[in-house]
């Protein structure tokens, strides 16, 4: 029940988030009559998991606890670990240990905002900083909270009161800032919405648009910020600049993305590991990549991908072109390698394909040398 879009991840929401993970822990428990090791081992790896474990040893007349079942390595620590660190927080001197107190009393409260509103605004009225505002809400990813909600806010409780104040003298129009834009010809929300920084869907919403047509002439109307993107210290793209900047080990290179570039594609062609690739720029491995989007690389110090990323720079990209072929009747994985001159394992790992059999009509992706074809 978490949503995720461009303004908000309900996974980091701290609120949000902790009731989601008590209701599933509380239905797995229920699910494993009430059985809370297998709950936590559920919540890590799976119930299908445990369940097949659990089968497994039923039919050889084995316990089935949590201890005796056959269970990924990383389950068989997760458990134990939460285990042990609730007994040494339930008594840390036992261990030689000096936790510091802690006051048994809320340090947040949630206030009812009623619409969207801009951070940077809401941190001024709030008189805290734009890190502790971020701290205590992680789940907006931008400079705005998300148009269609959760309107609310976690802030300190001792700034509740001062913020409430200010809120209900402020001018619901001075929430957001809003610029209009007049559309010239040849232009198409995507290009618009690249410029500043939005996405198409939120244009969409913000005007109202059933589909992505638009007439030169008329004006949009789009959400801008009322500060510098960098003033809001912890939204997704400062998070992600942060993480593009951290040293690492080898020559840092930058990628800008090209129309048709894949993740995997621009990780072979220097060298380096795709998900390396997407961890160091914050990014998941199956996201889709946008054309001038930026991505840094960390290639291994005197190799041959450590080349400059340009296409003359990179032998690869050079004799390399990837083509989009799509299945025939009576084509299989061995006679469309047999045609591009590649290989059957080649095929099958571009295009993740883990059966025999293809589809007629199935686009399959080829990364060609173009030396080598003669079609």
């Amino acid at each position: 029940g978490l949503r995720q879009n461009w303004w908000y991840d309900g996974r980091r929401d701290i609120v949000a988030a902790t009731h989601a993970a008590l209701d599933f822990l509380q239905t797995l428990a229920a699910r494993f009559d009430g059985d809370w090791e297998l709950a936590l081992a559920a919540y890590n790896s799976g119930a299908g998991t445990v369940r097949k474990a659990i089968r497994k040893n039923e039919k050889r007349g084995k316990p089935t606890d949590f201890w005796s079942l056959r269970l990924p390595r990383e389950t068989q620590g997760y458990v134990p670990r939460l285990l042990a660190i609730s007994q040494v927080i339930k008594d840390p001197a036992k261990y030689g240990l000096s936790l510091s107190p802690m006051p048994n009393r809320p340090y947040f409260g949630t206030v009812d905002i009623d619409a969207q509103l801009d951070l940077a605004l809401a941190a001024e009225m709030a008189e805290v900083s734009m890190k502790e505002l971020y701290r205590l809400n992680p789940g907006f990813n931008r400079w705005a909270t998300d148009p269609k909600g959760p309107h609310r806010l976690n802030l300190p409780l001792d700034q509740i009161d001062v913020f409430e104040r200010k809120l209900a003298q402020l001018d619901p129009s001075s929430r957001m800032q809003w610029e209009r834009y007049k559309i010239r010809s040849g232009d198409n929300l995507g290009a618009i919405a690249h410029r500043y920084g939005t996405t198409v869907a939120v244009l969409q919403q913000a005007n109202r648009l059933q589909g992505s047509r638009i007439r030169a002439g008329r004006h949009l109307l789009i959400p801008v910020s009322t500060r510098r993107l960098d003033h809001y210290a912890l939204s997704s793209d400062q998070r992600r600049a942060k993480l593009q900047a951290t040293p690492r080990n080898g020559n840092k290179l930058t990628h800008r993305v090209r129309s048709g570039d894949t993740l995997w594609d621009i990780a072979r062609s220097y060298r380096v590991g795709y998900k390396e690739l997407a961890r160091w720029n914050g990014i998941s491995p199956k996201d889709t990549l946008r054309p001038d989007q930026k991505l840094v690389l960390w290639s291994p110090k005197g190799s041959a991908g450590g080349a400059p990323p340009t296409v003359d720079a990179n032998p690869f990209t050079q004799t390399r072109s990837s083509v989009h072929y799509r299945v025939r009747k009576g084509d299989s994985l061995y006679r469309i390698a047999n045609r591009f001159n590649v290989t059957v394992a080649e095929l099958r790992k571009w295009n993740t394909l883990s059966g025999r059999y293809l589809q007629p009509g199935q686009r399959l992706t080829l990364y060609l040398d173009v030396r080598e074809q003669t079609l």
